[in-house]
């Protein structure tokens, strides 16, 4: 079966293995023995069919380079599974493999932002904590991706610990899940907007999903992954985990997440998260010194003038 054109499929057609997740919107089952996965929706009467088509067809409006970054960063919606006209769920592709650990007992999980922000347990001890320029760069991935879907035209809506999974092999990297909470700008969305406790904007219902509001998550998830502190929010006085951050980017982060504490509107932007947490920073440039103009001979200009009549080319002497 072949999903890359967008086209809807009937549930009939799909041979669907064992529930391998679920959640409060949906279930996720394994098709056959490939990477594809069906979020089907526990209420499908509560799901807006067109606002989930948009977003099948905003993958398919992106040229090759920008549908290829969008599958690296998220478990996009590939198409509608459909029955009787009723939208019933979507297919997406798994997990990156790299973006799982197995567990002490051999069971495969995800390997969720929550295992990079909380202090290590006895209960995942088999996840490999990153080290501390790592730990920069992934949150320097989280804040790149929440830039490039802001500059495609999406808000997020749900950022949180439960729906963003993260890897350093091969390299650091991160991965957005349940993107059907994604929608364009200025669009509807597929469901009601969820919200997850301690990583809602304070400002706004936990049903608001904008910008700005994702401005605010952007600040929780670098404030939370260089402090390594599951409950830090902006207002609050950030300690960075031992050598994560050089000086420049301490002061950085820090003033962009008290900023963050602020009205709506006023948030920092992923592209300023971007700049504080990057090995180069900004390069102050300093104005060159212009050179100086030479002096005038003012009295060629103010003296007497000797005004002659212009000839024209062919014309005849008065």
């Amino acid at each position: 079966m072949s999903v890359e054109d967008g086209s809807d499929v009937t549930r009939s057609s799909l041979a669907l293995g064992a529930r391998i997740g679920s959640g409060g919107q949906g279930d996720v089952h394994a098709v056959g023995d490939g990477p594809l996965l069906f979020k089907e929706y526990k209420v499908p009467s509560k799901v807006n069919g067109d606002a989930l088509a948009d977003l099948v067809a905003f993958r398919q409006g992106l040229v090759q380079a920008d549908r290829s970054r969008l599958d690296a960063l998220a478990a996009w919606p590939l198409c509608r599974v459909v029955d009787s006209g009723r939208t019933l769920g979507f297919l997406m592709r798994s997990a990156p493999s790299h973006m799982m650990w197995r567990t002490s007992t051999g069971a495969s999980k995800l390997l969720e932002l929550q295992y990079l922000i909380r202090a290590p347990k006895v209960a995942w001890q088999e996840v490999a904590q990153p080290t501390p320029r790592q730990r920069r760069a992934l949150a320097l991935a989280c804040v790149e991706a929440i830039g490039w879907f802001h500059d495609a035209g999406l808000v997020i809506g749900d950022i949180s610990q439960a729906n963003v999974l993260w890897s350093v092999s091969p390299e650091p990297a991160v991965h957005f899940l349940d993107c059907d909470g994604f929608r364009r700008v200025g669009r509807a969305a597929v469901q009601a907007q969820a919200g997850t406790p301690d990583w809602n904007d304070p400002l706004a219902s936990s049903t608001d999903a904008t910008v700005d509001t994702d401005a605010y998550k952007t600040a929780l998830v670098a404030g939370r992954v260089v402090a390594q502190e599951p409950y830090i929010a902006p207002g609050q006085e950030l300690a960075f985990v031992a050598d994560c951050l050089d000086d420049r980017q301490s002061d950085a982060v820090r003033r962009l997440f008290a900023q963050a504490a602020g009205e709506r509107g006023t948030r920092p932007r992923p592209g300023e998260w971007q700049t504080a947490l990057s090995d180069r920073g900004v390069i102050s440039l300093t104005a060159a010194t212009p050179r100086p103009r030479p002096a005038v001979d003012r009295t060629v200009l103010d003296g007497a003038r000797d005004r002659t009549p212009i000839r024209l080319r062919g014309a005849d002497p008065a």
